[in-house]
């Protein structure tokens, strides 16, 4: 009679498999929080939005939030970056052949950034970054970040040669006009008058870029 060479399990005992399905539900429970924390950011703003508000708007618990992101602040700046790195991959996936020479299908993309819940929801953020001490130097680093990353994006669907005098600036105040554009639109729906820019930006382009 051969040797046993498996053990049976005993209650409690974890097998191989166990341990992937309860990452999955952490990530899922992580993804979860992090996107409500953006929307309740973007609803209701920082003075509303509480860890508590968060968890129940995500079906979770307290606790469970905490578990993930222990502080206040870990959850908003982490549901803001998440969402950043999101639509950065969304804007990609809009060309994943390049832009074609399509200026202004770039700029309307770069523009419609600015105009969702995620402007909305970093503008909170930054307001309270302006006021909550230990929060400024986080969303200082995370802006900073997110802005590099959406200025690569920009450079390389333009097809932008930096290296030309004035290419540089010409971008980033393409960027600076499309933040412009977002606030305008937390008011108002700005739609003709933000289209009647883009038409003209995209002929600037054209003509700096060539």
């Amino acid at each position: 009679m051969g040797a046993v060479t498996t053990a049976a399990r005993l209650p409690g005992d974890r097998g191989p498999g166990d341990r992937a399905p309860k990452q999955d539900r952490s990530r899922a429970t992580r993804q979860r929080l992090l996107e409500a924390a953006v929307a309740c950011l973007a609803e209701h703003g920082w003075a509303g939005s509480t860890v508590l508000v968060v968890a129940e708007r995500a079906g979770v618990s307290r606790g469970a939030a905490q578990h993930h992101f222990p502080t206040r602040e870990d959850l908003f700046t982490a549901a803001v970056e998440y969402v950043a790195e999101e639509r950065s991959g969304a804007l990609r996936a809009l060309f994943p052949q390049g832009a074609a020479g399509d200026r202004r299908a770039v700029v309307t993309a770069l523009v419609d950034l600015y105009t969702g819940p995620l402007f909305r929801a970093a503008l909170h953020l930054w307001v309270a970054a302006s006021n909550e001490e230990p929060l400024r130097p986080r969303v200082t680093e995370l802006e900073a970040r997110v802005g590099r990353e959406t200025h690569r994006i920009a450079v390389e669907l333009l097809g932008a040669d930096e290296s030309v005098p004035g290419v540089r600036e010409t971008v980033q105040g393409l960027l600076d006009m499309a933040r412009g554009l977002g606030l305008a639109n937390l008011l108002t729906d700005d739609a003709a008058r933000r289209d009647r820019v883009v038409t003209q930006w995209s002929g600037l382009l054209e003509q700096t870029l060539g």
